[in-house]
């Protein structure tokens, strides 16, 4: 996001929740679970100045929680919300905004969250929706973790000593040779620490910023990968931006 914002892009940013389900870390014991929606509200918004994000929308769905938890099943959640709903919401921003790239989360949600498999599956279908009406982005790109890079990012934590989030060591990958798109970021760290460092409610505290930075930042973030899921690509693969041919 920060990359297309500095060429001069318009960014836009859709969130199918506010994190409601999410873990409380770094936090005052006393502050109740009701306002962990609005903490994360306040931690995107920061995020997003420091990113360069022109406009961000909610779907208005509720945080669906971990794969297998009870909040999966509650009626409000994204996880349960009808497809076609889902989709519909999320045409309404596509057809104001015409974007030139769409991206969104691979197939297997990076870490099999339930909201990250259904923001895939309403991305497409809301894609589908604006075909049938005669538009169509230029590309559509999902947003990759290849296996290669879990393997690096395990081996270097473990060589720091340093315990990752059960989510991140139940990643699995994509296969490298799916990767179509390889995005350079390693200048734009530091400001991709610093969005990083506004989801505190988020951070898991086993995981201190510092020695991420020092030890796994420059591995886990200094390069992005993709795969192009709809059009053409713009440059011998793999591509190095977004908007390649464009």
């Amino acid at each position: 996001m920060l990359r297309a914002h500095l060429d001069g892009h318009r960014v836009v940013l859709v969130t199918a929740t506010r994190g409601e389900e999410g873990e409380m870390r770094n936090m005052d014991g006393a502050v109740p679970r009701s306002q962990l929606a609005r903490i994360r509200a306040d931690e995107l918004r920061e995020c997003c100045a420091i990113l360069g994000v022109d406009r961000q929308e909610y779907l208005g769905y509720r945080d669906s929680g971990m794969a297998g938890a009870a909040s999966n099943s509650n009626r409000r959640s994204f996880h349960v919300a009808p497809l076609w709903q889902a989709a519909e919401r999320l045409a309404v921003i596509l057809r104001e905004e015409r974007p030139d790239v769409v991206v969104t989360y691979t197939a297997d949600g990076t870490y099999g969250h339930p909201d990250h498999h259904k923001a895939h599956q309403a991305t497409l279908a809301a894609l589908d929706l604006l075909a049938a009406e005669g538009w169509r982005p230029q590309k559509v790109y999902l947003h990759a973790v290849p296996q290669s890079f879990v393997q690096a990012v395990l081996e270097v934590a473990r060589g720091a000593g340093i315990q990752l989030p059960p989510e991140l060591e139940q990643t699995l990958g994509v296969p490298d040779e799916e990767i179509t798109t390889v995005v350079d970021a390693s200048d734009l760290l530091d400001r991709k620490l610093a969005a990083c460092a506004t989801h505190l409610s988020q951070l898991h505290p086993g995981l201190p910023l510092a020695a991420m930075a020092a030890q796994i930042f420059d591995v886990a973030f200094g390069t992005e990968r993709f795969v192009l899921e709809r059009g053409d690509l713009g440059a011998p693969r793999p591509e190095r931006s977004l908007f390649a041919g464009l």
